[in-house]
């Protein structure tokens, strides 16, 4: 346990979810007053990926080179890692749902937790832990600016607001949280 305990403060695993919990509340109160209604997607989703990139924080350690040279299987923790964040992330906003207003749907909150969380570890894997929230950032920027979605890559660029069970948001998100999971656990974040 004293493991875990260290492994959590230098991943600023508290200061992470004071930011997920904070960013969550004040998009619930949003909700609350009255915003575009239960089928605007863009409220979920902006709290999805403020969750992800406050998460993304701790995808790298204090020192890369500890983190390299430990005597300790780092390939099963870095996906867990990722798994875990992007659980919590989906976890937080279904709860502040429960509480009242229903901003999306269970599979919704899923996908784009999973699909969010895989760009984070991609970004990390790419540029290094500081910089693993700019993949979440420029796709959700992407799809808020992209036109409708009517063809295929559109459909791909805008994926976080489609309907949950549309297939090419589903395996835009499965793909990307796997090559996410994958890179990140394989390599490490960048030094």
């Amino acid at each position: 346990m004293r493991w875990l305990m260290l492994y959590a403060r230098s991943r600023q695993v508290p200061a992470s979810l004071a930011a997920v919990v904070i960013s969550t509340a004040a998009a619930w109160a949003l909700a609350r007053e009255g915003g575009e209604g239960p089928g605007d997607p863009r409220l979920p989703v902006l709290v999805l990926a403020t969750g992800t990139m406050a998460a993304s924080i701790g995808l790298s350690g204090q020192d890369l080179a500890l983190d390299r040279t430990a005597a300790i299987r780092w390939v099963t923790r870095r996906a867990a890692h990722v798994l875990l964040a992007g659980a919590v992330v989906a976890a937080v906003l279904l709860t502040a749902q429960t509480m009242g207003e229903s901003m999306a749907t269970t599979a919704f909150v899923v996908r784009d937790s999973a699909g969010l969380m895989g760009l984070a570890a991609l970004g990390a894997a790419l540029s290094g832990g500081q910089y693993a929230w700019t993949l979440p950032f420029a796709w959700l920027s992407l799809s808020l600016l992209a036109p409708p979605a009517t063809s295929t890559p559109t459909q791909v660029a805008t994926w976080m607001l489609l309907p949950p069970g549309t297939p090419a948001g589903t395996w835009a998100a499965l793909l990307l949280w796997g090559a996410g999971t994958a890179a990140y656990a394989l390599a490490g974040p960048r030094r």
